[in-house]
């Protein structure tokens, strides 16, 4: 079973996991107030998210996960994160 790339957006962050359902642990995560992600504005910040979990990913040995958008319409912030993390070299 392949992991889940799983996005929670709020109108003032974005946080974005990967997921191991079958041991329900968490492999990488990342959260828009890491000090790299703070100051950038919210559409840069979500690509830059996607891209931060893509290299995360890889360092745990992960190359294919499924894009769980959350409930949220594919655009915009939840957009940019798929994007970034595609750009970065992980497969959805």
């Amino acid at each position: 079973e392949r992991p889940r790339l799983s996005v929670f957006r709020s109108n003032r962050g974005l946080q974005v996991q990967l997921i191991d359902d079958v041991s329900g642990h968490t492999l990488a995560a990342v959260n828009s107030i890491e000090s790299d992600l703070r100051e950038l504005a919210p559409m840069e910040q979500a690509k830059k998210a996607g891209e931060l979990l893509a290299e995360r990913a890889k360092q745990a040995g992960v190359e294919i996960a499924v894009f769980d958008r959350g409930g949220y319409r594919y655009h915009g912030r939840v957009r940019a994160v798929a994007e970034g993390a595609r750009e970065a070299g992980l497969s959805l």
